[in-house]
């Protein structure tokens, strides 16, 4: 019997995305896989069923579509609840935002499905183009630009008119991973002066040749900041006051700020206070593109425009699902790209290797197998 990939409508408020395109559609069909998608799951992203059904996907409702599937993929996972009547043992690949949401892991490994973190890729080469991070951070990147210069009551670019000129406005980036660098082409790109700063100071060079001017620490232990995986640390109490000083004097002269800073499994870390907010001039605008992880900005608020002290605060709890069609053909091609890349011809199915199976697995078994989970949440079904 062929294996069956299934994917349901996104049931999470506000996801407009989806896990599937009709193009990643026909190329599973294409490994010899059935797939079937739940009706009305690729609306929100402007594909229409019809477009699902000539790629060769069954269309249907999600009992129908769910039952006997070997594999679902999902953009955020979808409760268990939703995954009745699938095959014993099913794989769920999708994002599980794993370590704020433990009681839904525990939830797969009670029910028995294989739960595949799509966040826990590895950063390594050969998964580059399976990794929905960077894919997702990259239009979000962009969309902080965008909606920061729409929020914001002046142009970006410098010009130079017969009844005088206008000012560039001058946008500093804060945090220097996908996004940032993301954001700072996007701000070139609309005329802007930039500069940017990470903790990590390999970041320095990349910042360069994006045109921007880097704004870094110096003399501090503590400067090279670089994590597992290329993400970045906490700073030591050193390098933090150090940063807060440099970055006082800098933001007070900004018109556009765009924070970006996570660290995985911790909450934003802070780094606008109120007082530094306090500090921009009045119609200034700053994106907070951490707002759903607590927010590098004091006061941000998700989906909301907060204005504190003449400065507005700009935050979405999902940037990317507002480029909704061009973040579901990413994510889907991420996902396709992950499970053909292990795609068995004589089993008919993905056979994962320990390098990153082992990495994006949370559940198998009834427990919960993936290391980096702390063990209080482990869970050994009875």
């Amino acid at each position: 019997m062929a294996l069956r990939i299934a994917v349901l409508r996104e049931r999470a408020p506000g996801e407009s995305r989806v896990a599937l395109t009709p193009e990643t559609a026909k190329k599973f069909v294409a490994l010899g896989a059935v797939v079937a998608v739940e009706e009305g799951a690729g609306l929100g992203a402007a594909l229409t069923d019809g477009a699902f059904a000539e790629a060769g996907a069954e269309v249907g409702s999600a009992a129908a579509v769910v039952k006997d599937a070997d594999i679902v993929l999902g953009v955020q996972a979808p409760d268990t609840a939703a995954l009745a009547g699938a095959s014993p043992g099913a794989w769920v690949a999708a994002t599980f935002d794993p370590f704020r949401e433990s009681a839904r892991v525990a939830a797969y490994a009670e029910a028995g499905y294989e739960a595949l973190s799509m966040e826990f890729m590895p950063r390594i080469t050969r998964a580059q183009s399976m990794d929905v991070l960077s894919s997702q951070s990259n239009l979000a990147g962009y969309k902080a630009v965008l909606t920061a210069a729409n929020v914001y009551g002046r142009a970006f670019p410098m010009m130079m008119t017969a009844a005088g000129t206008v000012q560039a406005a001058k946008v500093f980036v804060m945090g220097v991973g996908v996004a940032g660098l993301q954001a700072i082409a996007t701000a070139k790109r609309l005329g802007a002066q930039v500069s940017a700063t990470d903790v990590r100071s390999a970041t320095k060079e990349q910042i360069q040749s994006l045109g921007a001017k880097p704004i870094f620490v110096e003399n501090v232990a503590g400067i090279e900041g670089e994590g597992s995986g290329g993400y970045a640390t906490e700073m030591s109490d050193e390098y933090k006051a150090a940063q807060a000083e440099l970055v006082s004097s800098h933001i007070a002269k900004q018109d556009i700020v765009i924070t970006t800073a996570l660290i995985p499994g911790r909450p934003a870390p802070r780094l606008i206070s109120d007082a530094q907010v306090a500090s921009m001039k009045p119609g200034s605008v700053i994106f907070d593109l951490a707002v759903a992880q607590g927010g590098n900005v004091e006061g941000s608020r998700p989906d909301e425009v907060v204005e504190k002290h003449g400065v507005k605060i700009v935050g979405y709890s999902n940037t990317a699902g507002h480029l909704a069609a061009d973040a579901s053909a990413l994510f889907a091609r991420n996902l396709y790209n992950f499970l053909s890349a292990f795609w068995d011809e004589e089993a008919g199915k993905p056979v994962l290797d320990e390098e990153i199976g082992d990495a994006v697995r949370l559940t198998q078994g009834g427990k919960v197998v993936n290391e980096r989970l702390t063990p209080c949440l482990l869970y050994t079904s009875p």
